[in-house]
């Protein structure tokens, strides 16, 4: 009893001289991880520059991310892809595209230059911005979208900037083939990607519109379209990409008025429909895909479209179904 009474005693002291301890010692349970801001450092993307751009033909400035490919560029130049939501796009395009020019004989994607376009600032100013970067100039009578401010349909005037501002700014920095530049968009991008193709066809050889906002003006591009058909045949390859899920009700309220609205929209059915009349109706050299993204939804479908942006550039047959 002796015994049991002294080992209780000094397991006693043991228990309150660690409780006594405990406030010593970092959150972290040991010395070398106690708290050191000045350890931490900004994440850093190898091979990757940016800069703040003011365009003459929007006012805006914008924040232009790129990644280099490494090695040295071929005689023609690497292939370009123009990359919409930079800020978004940039960090898993540079990435990716990096690892799939490591394996190029597996992947078929060459070392390509990501030229990202984004926007310094807040996320809602960028969401004002786009909306009317993105949107085409919509005749009267065409209903503009609820969301995004007033200024909408500069389409025309952000193409400007991309082709006499940003694409001669990159030519002169970087080795680029002038005959392989591909344009990505998502949403409201997916939307400019498909205005460009309707109406400056010759600006891009690869065109990659991911859940494209095919419903914006009334389904205007519908219309805009038909300026490609009773042109002359192009060269340009196009890729369509859309979640299986975007069309999904919400499951919290599928009879809110987000519900509605989003029934009147439905993105599934609108991508499909461009895809075919693309295929059939388009007068274009380069081959059409459509392809719906098992288990993604409408924001989550930009990161495997991303992928197949880089795919599809660098060797669209690889793609054929």
């Amino acid at each position: 009893m002796q015994s049991m009474s002294l080992l209780s005693l000094r397991l006693g002291r043991g228990l309150l001289l660690g409780l006594l301890l405990v406030p010593l010692l970092p959150l972290g349970g040991s010395p070398a991880l106690a708290r050191d801001e000045a350890a931490w450092r900004p994440v850093e993307l190898p091979q990757s520059l940016q800069r703040d751009v003011t365009s003459r033909h929007t006012g805006r400035t914008y924040r232009i991310f790129v990644a280099k490919p490494a090695g040295a560029a071929p005689a023609a130049g690497f292939p370009v892809l123009y990359a919409l939501d930079g800020n978004t796009a940039f960090p898993t395009l540079s990435v990716v595209a990096r690892r799939m020019a490591e394996r190029a004989a597996v992947t078929g994607v060459p070392p390509t230059l990501v030229v990202a376009i984004g926007y310094p600032g807040s996320a809602d100013e960028a969401v004002t911005a786009r909306a009317d970067d993105y949107t085409p100039p919509l005749p009267p009578g065409r209903p503009k979208s609820e969301r995004g401010g007033e200024r909408q349909g500069g389409a025309d005037r952000f193409l400007a900037f991309i082709e006499e501002e940003l694409k001669p700014l990159i030519a002169a920095e970087f080795p680029v083939d002038p005959a392989r530049q591909g344009l990505f968009g998502h949403s409201y991008g997916g939307l400019f990607a498909l205005h460009v193709l309707f109406t400056r066809p010759q600006a891009f050889h690869t065109y990659v519109a991911a859940s494209p906002s095919v419903w914006y003006g009334d389904r205007y591009l519908r219309l805009e379209r038909e300026q490609l058909a009773a042109g002359a045949r192009r060269q340009a390859q196009v890729l369509i990409t859309v979640g299986a899920r975007e069309d999904d009700p919400p499951s919290d309220n599928p009879d809110s008025p987000r519900a509605r609205l989003l029934a009147s929209r439905p993105m599934v059915t609108d991508a499909r429909e461009m895809g075919l009349w693309l295929a059939g109706g388009a007068r274009l050299a380069g081959p059409v895909r459509y392809e719906v993204l098992a288990g993604e939804n409408h924001g989550s479908v930009i990161l495997p479209s991303l992928t197949r942006a880089l795919a599809f550039l660098g060797d669209p047959e690889a793609m054929a179904p």
